[in-house]
């Protein structure tokens, strides 16, 4: 694995974001991370990009609200920080209770991914717990999307979420196969509590078998939704565990 493959979603470190984003992204360089994948991004573009050209860091992914939004400002501005993959964070749980609904979702998902292909562009989703807990006629609500996106819509697998909600993270990836494009990985004592989460290689989740299931060029991105402590070390602590296991 190249080191290359590592990523950090942004949104672990909104705090030190919101008060001073150059700053942030410096620090998360000096930790190691070559690649970040931002959040809330159409409205600061332009600190972004500055943050990129100042340390180097490059963003191939990031997440933005897709459904019920104007499309053009949020591809325009990841046209201008280089990232090549908007994945929609959540879509409303409702909207996983039925296969027709969860085609409806698949439906929405194929159209962005078109609009977004004509501009080099691609889509993914971002899955929560819920979509693993509505299970129909036995398939969680997650594997019937994947059977009606196009192949060019990637999912993004919250493996800690994965497996809050009911499913065998590495089962379920080895099902999903090569419609998995990103991990998120994270760890805890998978619980729904936030601030229980730790850094990556500490908590109860299986995450060397995960990776190991997961496809050889899916980018993992660290997160911690929270943190009762230094969120910053718990970052450095992840991407050490991660490294001095060959993870690189």
């Amino acid at each position: 694995m190249s080191q290359s493959r590592l990523s950090v979603q942004l949104y672990t470190v909104r705090d030190a974001i919101a008060a001073d984003l150059g700053g942030a992204v410096t620090r998360l360089s000096s930790i190691g991370f070559t690649r970040v994948e931002p959040y809330n991004f159409v409205d600061r573009a332009d600190e972004y990009r500055a943050a990129f050209e100042a340390t180097g860091i490059v963003a191939p992914s990031a997440h933005a609200r897709l459904v019920g939004q104007e499309l053009e400002p949020i591809f325009a501005a990841a046209e201008k920080l280089g990232i090549t993959t908007v994945i929609d964070p959540h879509i409303d749980e409702e909207r996983w209770t039925s296969r027709e609904l969860i085609a409806g979702v698949a439906a929405d998902l194929n159209r962005f991914a078109a609009i977004a292909a004509d501009r080099g562009l691609s889509i993914g989703y971002h899955n929560h717990a819920f979509e693993l807990e509505n299970v129909i006629d036995g398939v969680p609500g997650l594997e019937i999307l994947a059977d009606h996106l196009d192949a060019s819509v990637h999912l993004e697998v919250d493996t800690y979420w994965a497996a809050v909600g009911g499913q065998d993270p590495v089962a379920l990836l080895q099902r999903l196969g090569d419609r998995v494009g990103f991990l998120h990985v994270k760890d805890g004592p998978i619980t729904k509590d936030d601030r229980e989460q730790v850094a990556v290689g500490s908590g109860a989740v299986p995450v060397a078998d995960i990776i190991a299931a997961a496809p050889d060029d899916a980018l993992l991105v660290v997160e911690l939704d929270d943190f009762a402590g230094d969120v910053f070390t718990a970052v450095a602590d992840s991407y050490a565990w991660l490294t001095a296991r060959g993870l690189e």
